[in-house]
This record gives C-alpha cells, structure tokens and sequence, in this order.
C-alpha cells in the first residue's frame, strides 16, 4: 500500500513539474509590443481581434512622472502617452503584423494627437522595445510614406517604462459598448481613417 501511495505522489511530482515546464514555455514565448494612437480605449479593439494576441492592456508610456495617472496625463503635462501594451504569441502573429494592425487604426499625418483628441498625451508613436522592433518600425513608417507619398508624423521612440491605466479604462469598450461607440462616431475615428486609408 506504501509503495502504490508512494508511487502515486511521484507521478503527480512529475505531472506538475511537466505542468510547470509547459506554462514556463508558454511565457517564455510571449513578445510584449508597445504602441500609442490616441485614445487607448478604441486601440483595444483593434489587437484584441487578432490570434496570437494574448492581451491588452490600456496605461501610460514615454513620460517621467513614476506615478501616471489619467488625472496628471491627462493635463498633457506629464510627457506621457495613452499607449497600449500588447501581449503576443510569436508563433501565431509576427511583429511586423501588428504594426500594420497599428498603422491602420491611426491618422499618420496628425502630429498633435488623434482625431478628436488633441494634446500631446494623444500623439501616435510606437515604443521599440528591442533594436529587432525599432528596425522593423524604421522599415514599416518608410513604407507607409511611400504609400501614402506623405511625410508620417508618427515617432518611433525608445522603450518606456508603461504604467498600466486605472482598471476602468480597461475593456472600456467592452463595459461600456453604448458609451463607447457613441464616443467613436462622435470622434470621427472611423471617418478619419477611411479617409486616410482607403483611397490608397
């Protein structure tokens, strides 16, 4: 009886160190991307769609403050942006995938925030968080110039420390669908970018 129980609990010892080895693969195989285009609330959308993304999550990224809060960034004194921290699986959505998720969800030519928005706190820019990411961004805004025969305002910026939003802003448009897509329309976010995007 001993040595069936004493069997028993290594086989559950195996299973959880082979439980633990998977899910330490897991995480080693996620990719952090980090990206700003205006209001954080309608970038969320856009990327939770996408398979491979694992999450999304709305905060504060580029500033100095240690403590960005919508109240401080919001005053567009703080330095910081409204970004997204998107969370992804390499071998499902490559990087270079994602940038053109954000290339089309923003106006490339609006260097003093985002549709409706405007404040420094709104201005679109992607965070390269390695040298692999800043090379691929470099690469994507020429092409998008080149589309659109247009000089992008957009900035690639080093990485920055991202402080994640309070928890009401997250899935905003999924607590609040009525709020939220009235907010849109009246924004005139997808107007914008149907006027940006679809003549070229």
């Amino acid at each position: 009886m001993r040595t069936f129980a004493a069997a028993a609990l290594f086989a559950l010892w195996i299973s959880a160190s082979a439980l633990a080895d998977d899910k330490d693969t897991d995480m080693g195989n996620t990719e952090t991307a980090l990206f700003a285009g205006g209001c954080f609330w309608c970038m969320e959308p856009a990327f939770d769609k996408i398979d491979g993304v694992l999450a999304t999550v709305s905060g504060y990224a580029g500033g100095s403050a240690e403590d960005a809060t919508y109240q401080r960034v919001t005053t567009g004194r703080t330095g910081h942006y409204e970004a997204l921290q998107v969370e992804y699986d390499p071998a499902k959505v490559d990087y270079g995938t994602l940038l053109g998720v954000f290339w089309r969800n923003i106006d490339p030519f609006d260097s003093s925030g985002q549709f409706c928005d405007k404040g420094p706190q709104y201005r679109a820019a992607i965070f390269a968080l390695t040298d692999e990411q800043r090379e691929q961004a470099q690469e994507s805004k020429a092409a998008v110039e080149s589309r659109l025969s247009t000089a992008v305002q957009t900035e690639i910026l080093a990485s920055a420390a991202f402080y994640e939003a309070e928890d009401y802003h997250q899935d905003y448009y999924r607590k609040n669908p009525v709020r939220y897509n009235f907010y849109r329309w009246n924004c005139g976010r997808d107007q914008r970018l149907r006027q940006v995007w679809e003549r070229h």
